[in-house]
């Protein structure tokens, strides 16, 4: 079936029926549109919905996140994370594969179709100009018959009438030949303009027309396999991200899975056993005696008195007397000797693996900044090794105050630990000893701790040695709970290998973003994507700052 055969005729219809089915694909670009910005929105929804309930940093919920049902409910605020991105992705998607392909592609059918309707009306035209030239003529040898005949009609008269002279009979013949040869003529002309206009007309439509009308049927059809096409696509995208989303729902399933309950429980033992043991049974006292009644050997006075007696055993008169004492209120001793044993293990434990973690960020800065003041000597023209000089003494220094509180700390766990019942040597953590040559002397804080009466742990505060510890800005500068904005990028001139934490391996000549500035300490926070980030020595990029950044600096 074609159209140039079947429609040529039907010039008007199709030219409403092609804007249509433009009309149809334009329509069908914006419900993907429209797609495309619900999926954005729901997957931005789903970002904030998950942020929302995710553990915020030194926060009540850290604590509780060692529950497996927390834990569980963590790993589902993740999985929604990812969840949102396979929906990032279907709209990504569509835009580049349906909405810009499609839009280009319809601005080619309009193009086309102009063209195709431009040139059609041009045959149009064509051949109602060779009609009005046939009817023109027809009309021409139609009036030069009507006048040769009346011309023979007017000689044939004055030839018959006897009145009229010879003269005027043979004027009338020849204006009567001069007709006859006028109509002649004007039958050559439509003749031939007839002939002319037939083979036009056949051209038209039997040619032209059919070919336009293909051309246009061709386009049409063109149009009709795009659009189903881009209906396969649209489906395909959506069924290239389901197993990814069964994946995570996979995670969100394997997660409640874990959940232990048992294990939870044992949590909460951990979390809040004191260490003592229950009180004992109070003995019945016999008022009927006359005598003076006295006190019981097991009595709560009685336990009171033992407890500041023998403060060899804590565990048994302690566990008597816990349930009834109050807490101390006000400042918490460094030691947390106003917890019970337990707690304060765990506290103390704590604090050790706190100031280890601290102790090797401090080592590896060290390292780093040695491995600089090395590059700059070999290379004195990268920098001044004098520079960095100063800033590991101060490291140096920070490492010798951290080593004193590390090995306070676990002498008060050992201590802690050793009135404790015995435990488990698998539930024990062991805290790892940093040992150097040049030490501090530390004096035994574990001497002479007595008992208070009200259950809790006191010691001699002359026989600590106090010692702050000064927080470097190096050390803070991974706990932000919210990415860091780019202000301004950078170019690498040196490779670098960034083997310590914190820090970021760079090739030579690589771009990244920056997103702090050097404080002094020699290191610039870099950024080369979304998560990947950290330290580089100054030295070795060369710095270009946006000076309209928030948070950059403005050098005059």
């Amino acid at each position: 079936m074609s159209w140039g055969t079947e429609l040529w005729d039907q010039f008007d219809n199709l030219e409403k029926h092609t804007q249509w089915g433009i009309e149809v694909l334009e329509k069908y670009i914006k419900f993907v549109k429209e797609r495309a910005e619900i999926e954005i929105n729901y997957a931005k929804q789903l970002r904030n919905l998950s942020k929302k309930y995710q553990t915020k940093k030194n926060s009540k919920e850290e604590e509780e996140s060692k529950y497996t049902s927390c834990k569980a409910f963590q790993n589902t605020m993740n999985e929604m994370n990812d969840y949102a991105g396979q929906h990032e992705v279907i709209s990504e998607n569509m835009t580049s594969m349906i909405m810009a392909e499609l839009t280009r592609f319809v601005q080619e059918l309009k193009q086309e179709r102009k063209s195709h309707f431009h040139e059609g009306r041009k045959a149009q035209q064509h051949i109602e100009t060779c009609w009005k030239q046939l009817e023109s003529s027809k009309r021409r040898f139609e009036r030069d018959c009507k006048e040769a005949d009346r011309a023979q009609q007017y000689f044939e008269r004055m030839d018959a009438d006897i009145n009229v002279t010879k003269a005027d009979v043979e004027k009338a013949r020849q204006q009567a030949q001069i007709r006859h040869q006028m109509a002649d003529d004007s039958k050559g002309d439509y003749s031939s303009v007839l002939q002319k206009f037939n083979h036009e007309q056949q051209e038209h439509y039997h040619t032209h027309i059919p070919t336009i009308f293909q051309k246009l049927q061709d386009l049409e059809e063109r149009r009709i396999t795009r659009l189903g096409d881009s209906l396969k696509t649209y489906a395909e995208i959506d069924r290239q991200v389901i197993p990814i989303i069964g994946k995570c729902l996979d995670g969100i399933t394997k997660a409640a899975e874990s959940i232990n309950s048992k294990q939870d429980s044992q949590t909460v033992v951990e979390s809040f056993k004191s260490g003592f043991e229950p009180p004992g049974d109070i003995d019945f006292e016999d008022f009927t005696q006359s005598m003076k009644r006295t006190v019981s050997d097991t009595s709560l006075t009685n336990n009171r008195a033992d407890v500041k007696s023998d403060p060899k055993t804590p565990g048994k008169s302690r566990g008597k007397l816990w349930p009834f004492i109050k807490k101390n209120k006000g400042a918490t001793p460094e030691d947390f000797s106003n917890l019970p044993p337990e707690q304060r293990r765990k506290k103390l434990q704590q604090k050790v693996d706190e100031l280890n973690k601290d102790l090797q960020k401090e080592i590896d800065q060290r390292d780093a900044l040695t491995k600089m003041k090395d590059v700059y000597m070999k290379n004195p023209q990268m920098g001044d090794p004098a520079s960095v000089a100063q800033k590991l003494i101060e490291i140096g220094s920070n490492i010798e105050k951290l080593r004193v509180e590390v090995q306070k700390f676990e002498g008060w766990l050992a201590e802690v630990e050793g009135r404790l019942p015995a435990r488990n040597d698998n539930s024990r953590r062991q805290s790892a000893l940093y040992e150097t040559q040049n030490t501090a002397p530390v004096n035994n804080c574990a001497q002479d701790r007595e008992s208070s009466p009200d259950g809790s742990y006191t010691e001699d505060q002359s026989q600590e040695t106090e010692v702050k510890v000064t927080p470097t800005e190096f050390d803070d500068d991974f706990d932000d709970e919210e990415p860091l904005s780019t202000i301004g990028s950078c170019k690498a001139l040196y490779p670098f290998d960034g083997e310590n934490e914190g820090t970021i391996s760079v090739a030579e000549g690589e771009i990244l973003n920056v997103i702090e500035e050097d404080k002094g300490d020699g290191w610039t926070r870099i950024r080369r994507n979304e998560e990947e980030e950290g330290y580089v020595p100054t030295s070795y990029i060369e710095v270009y700052l946006d000076k309209t950044a928030k948070g950059a600096k403005t050098y005059i």
